[in-house]
């Protein structure tokens, strides 16, 4: 008798091991994750760019010169957008769905960016700030969850991944813009009004593709979602996928309709699973990546770089370190699974904090010492190389894989705002807390940090690595109910008959 798979599942692919590479070369799911992960490029990009255009900002306008505050204001408005982009996002995808969350977000961003480009003082340079965190917002819990809805879960991992991997793409690219303007009349204007045009191309791009085949089953719209899945999967495949989303989607419609906010604190195994993926995003954020990524040229100054060009130059390295480092983790990620590589990326992650302590310490003591700001740089490089790879991929990924589809929307928002509001956190405290207790001091608290994150991993997140959504589900179901889950569940087969 020959042994049976549920499509998707991970005995699926044991059975069908060439499948993988087929779904690989789909033109169709190649596409649409290339669509939905510019939405990560504009990430990247408002990422990145703050990072060289503040140091041009501050030579325009005296009171953000003057003004640390204004600084760290400028830099994590966006981050306050974002908080609200997210906390709206989710709504946005579970009433009018994925694909007009990612226009919406489009049109938003785009208008932030005219507004920065054009921002007489610093006040209308926050405000346009504040609406591009609202167009980042909405695409950071949109594009991974339509990416993981049109893939097979073979290859879910990968694919929601490149959307990680268009963060760090913007960033490289956010760089080269910075570089490239430096010397050009109205430098940060040009900076900060080209982040338009990705926004622009995506905004174009979607308009021609199709809505996710999963939110399309739970609004009873089955034959578009069929005409989606045809270009998802292999004929063989085909049947056996639409009648498993039938009926999954049948129990799911039933559940979500009444589904709020307070829910996900209702039930024990959804109290669970946001525990993990919203404590994901919150070690995101609180190890560090936001703070580098947001000042690496305003940390590469107080390392003793002191030319803004210089700063900038650097700022592009390590942005390719970063770039790097993604492209690494995407071809780990679906191979040694999600757990073990962010357990890797903490520790080497912590090393690098260590090493750029260190060097921040030496130069603070002596600054005449250029070798001591080059110990510096080179911990930062070791930081990113690390965290990249694990901490930078698996916190998206996994909160694109955790939740029941009745709680996806709203769980993917709140988790999303989770490191929003922790993003704002460490943004709008960097600059005081190093002038407090100087930047080695500050980058020794983010090692302690990643240590905790470490042991959170460790005890906490479970292995979602070819793994179906329901497959998923069933591990917060045993956490919820512990050594009664087996006779609970037989319970509840019984009652069915």
């Amino acid at each position: 008798m020959m042994p049976q798979a549920t499509p998707g599942s991970s005995g699926y692919l044991e059975l069908y091991p060439e499948r993988k590479m087929t779904y690989f070369k789909n033109p169709y799911t190649l596409g649409v994750t290339a669509a939905a992960g510019i939405g990560g490029l504009l990430f990247g990009y408002d990422t990145g760019v703050i990072s060289g255009a503040l140091l041009y900002i501050k030579d325009d306008f005296d009171d953000v010169r003057k003004s640390s505050f204004l600084q760290e204001t400028i830099v994590s408005m966006a981050l306050a957008g974002a908080i609200i982009g997210a906390a709206t996002g989710g709504w946005v995808n579970d009433v009018f769905g994925r694909k007009k969350a990612i226009l919406s977000a489009d049109v938003v961003f785009g208008l932030g960016s005219v507004v920065m480009a054009a921002a007489p003082d610093a006040y209308v340079l926050i405000f346009g700030r504040l609406l591009v965190g609202v167009g980042v917002g909405i695409t950071s819990v949109t594009a991974p969850v339509y990416i993981a809805e049109s893939s097979p879960s073979e290859i879910r991992g990968s694919l929601v991944s490149t959307y990680v991997l268009m963060i760090t793409g913007g960033q490289f690219l956010s760089y080269l813009i910075n570089l490239a303007f430096s010397q050009v009349t109205g430098t940060w204007r040009w900076m900060l009004g080209v982040a338009g045009l990705p926004a622009i191309i995506q905004f174009s791009v979607m308009l021609f593709l199709p809505e996710s085949p999963r939110w399309l089953f739970l609004k009873n719209r089955k034959e578009e979602a069929i005409s989606v899945l045809f270009n998802i999967y292999t004929y063989e495949r085909l049947e056996d996928e639409v009648n498993y989303l039938t009926d999954v989607s049948e129990q799911e419609i039933y559940k979500r309709k009444n589904i709020r906010y307070m829910d996900v604190f209702r039930s024990k195994e959804i109290r669970i699973a946001f525990f993990v993926g919203g404590g994901l995003q919150a070690f995101l954020q609180f190890t560090g990546i936001g703070i580098v990524m947001n000042y690496t040229a305003t940390i590469i100054q107080m390392a003793g770089f002191n030319s803004n060009q210089l700063a900038i130059l650097l700022s592009l390295i390590v942005a390719g370190v970063n770039a790097t480092g993604t492209v690494i983790g995407i071809s780990l990620i679906d191979h040694v699974g999600r757990r073990k590589l962010a357990l890797s990326s903490l520790s080497g992650a912590t090393m690098g904090l260590a090493i750029l302590s260190t060097g921040s310490y030496l130069h603070s003591s002596d600054s005449s010492n250029r070798i001591y700001g080059w110990i510096a740089i080179i911990g930062l490089a070791m930081y990113i190389l690390f965290f990249t790879p694990g901490m930078g991929l698996v916190p998206w990924t996994v909160n694109s894989e955790i939740y029941p589809e009745e709680f996806r929307g709203v769980c993917g928002g709140m988790s999303a705002t989770v490191n929003w509001i922790c993003s704002v956190i460490m943004s709008e405290s960097f600059l005081s807390v190093s002038d407090s207790v100087g930047l080695g001091g500050s980058f020794m608290i983010l090692g302690v940090i990643c240590v905790v994150a470490f042991f959170f991993v460790l005890f906490f997140v479970p292995e979602t690595k070819g793994l179906t959504f329901e497959e998923v589900s069933l591990i917060w179901k045993k956490r919820a109910r512990g050594k009664y889950y087996d006779t609970q569940t037989l319970l509840e087969r019984g009652s069915q008959f």
